[in-house]
């Protein structure tokens, strides 16, 4: 095998292995689905009034943090299982957990800014 030939396989190679980290369309669909039925249940919560506004609040929640591991799994691929996927998560993170501080932070600052207006 020439030179020329041993490079081509090693492209295919690496570009083989760069392709398994993407979802196949099973996986799209599989979080498609996940994500209206998801979405559906709460919708029917609400719009129904069946269930006590605890109850209500709670399923919106536990239904929108379920969605939220959904679309970080099925349409991020996000996962621990590989170094890659170590490394995008912890990335992720740490990025969420940044953007959550600045946040927080920021309403904290206003609010207290607002309150010291008003003695």
């Amino acid at each position: 095998m020439s030179h020329s030939e041993s490079h081509v396989l090693d492209e295919l190679h690496v570009q083989s292995h760069s392709d398994a980290s993407h979802g196949s369309v099973k996986d799209y669909l599989i979080g498609f689905v996940l994500s209206i039925v998801l979405t559906a249940i709460p919708f029917w919560a609400v719009m129904s009034g069946t269930l006590s506004k605890p109850t209500t609040f709670a399923c919106v929640v536990v239904m929108a943090i379920v969605q939220i591991w959904v679309h970080l799994k099925y349409f991020l691929h996000l996962n621990f299982k590989t170094e890659d996927g170590k490394a995008s998560s912890l990335s992720f993170i740490f990025s969420a957990l940044i953007i959550v501080m600045v946040v927080g932070l920021s309403v904290w600052i206003i609010y207290e800014s607002n309150a010291m207006m008003m003695y």
